[in-house]
């Protein structure tokens, strides 16, 4: 399979990248600068230079393909309705040269689009008023396409993929522990987050793009709930710090953000069984906590 990947030379994408070309498919990845192409020639992917505001060249990489990954999301968290509206249409320009084709569209979400305090499932609505509510619209508009003979398929991912080179949400929290001198979580701590590794992650991409029946909707999901609490307290052990606990206004001053403050006190737990079960997806690589014990994550120092 020909695969057109949008985000290959992101954080996750040059992963899934290697994992779809060592599965033996080709890939053409979306590159908006020099830099990009050369991190996507250097995995083994030819460069198609564009934008995700560039829809005809979003169109043209979709219409030689076999299949579609879009992992790409740009934007201003300032403004969401605009990041909302440039993702539902770069996912319409890719999906509509697939219509009635019976090849694959598969585009990236959040678990973090779930509703709150209880451990939801793939079958589960997500909730338009969450943090992450802005997602929604583009799963939608992913869907829509199963109705127009197209394999479409989301896959919402954990909010913690973790790996080397980490620079997500964890790496954050490690960077805000070494200014600040000690190690924070919000509440008792016992609020929990999902995770899932890189490479786990790569697989089930490509299990989706493979396998995946029209109109699925796929957790990135290996572990269901780590709790706040266990993370922070790994996080003190490694740098030899004390942990404290936030109220939600301490936390508010003392994260990146009043909004990241939010993000770190959810509890958010998500099972990812129908995945598992629908795509024979078994996750096998280390844990969150071992990760952070094991990692690279204390190996330099955090920005």
């Amino acid at each position: 399979m020909h695969v057109f990947v949008t985000g290959g030379s992101g954080q996750t994408g040059p992963t899934v990248v290697a994992e779809l070309i060592s599965a033996g498919h080709t890939v053409s990845g979306l590159a908006r600068s020099a830099a990009a192409a050369g991190r996507l020639e250097s995995l083994g992917a030819a460069p198609h230079h564009g934008s995700l505001d560039d829809h005809d060249s979003l169109r043209r990489g979709a219409q030689v393909a076999d299949g579609v990954l879009h992992m790409a999301y740009g934007g201003d968290f300032s403004d969401l309705d605009d990041m909302m509206r440039r993702d539902r249409a770069a996912i319409e320009a890719l999906g509509r040269p697939l219509e009635n084709s019976g090849k694959p569209l598969v585009i990236t979400s959040g678990t973090l689009v779930m509703p709150e305090n209880r451990e939801t499932t793939e079958r589960d609505e997500p909730d338009p008023a969450g943090i992450a509510g802005f997602r929604i619209a583009g799963e939608r508009a992913c869907l829509d396409f199963a109705d127009r003979g197209v394999r479409a398929s989301v896959v919402r991912l954990a909010p913690t993929v973790h790996g080397p080179e980490d620079h997500g949400f964890i790496p954050m929290l490690i960077a805000t522990a070494r200014k600040s001198g000690f190690s924070a979580y919000v509440g008792d701590g016992t609020n929990r987050w999902p995770a899932v590794h890189r490479r786990d992650a790569a697989v089930l991409f490509r299990l989706t793009l493979e396998n995946a029946p029209a109109g699925s909707v796929l957790h990135g999901v290996a572990e269901t709930g780590v709790t706040m609490k266990s993370i922070a307290e790994t996080i003190a052990r490694n740098l030899d710090l004390p942990t404290v606990a936030l109220t939600p206004d301490q936390a508010a001053g003392h994260f990146i953000s009043p909004f990241m403050a939010r993000v770190y006190g959810l509890d958010v737990p998500v099972s990812s069984s129908c995945t598992q079960e629908s795509l024979g997806w078994s996750p096998t690589h280390p844990t969150l906590l071992e990760d952070l014990e094991h990692g690279d994550y204390f190996a330099t120092q955090a920005s």
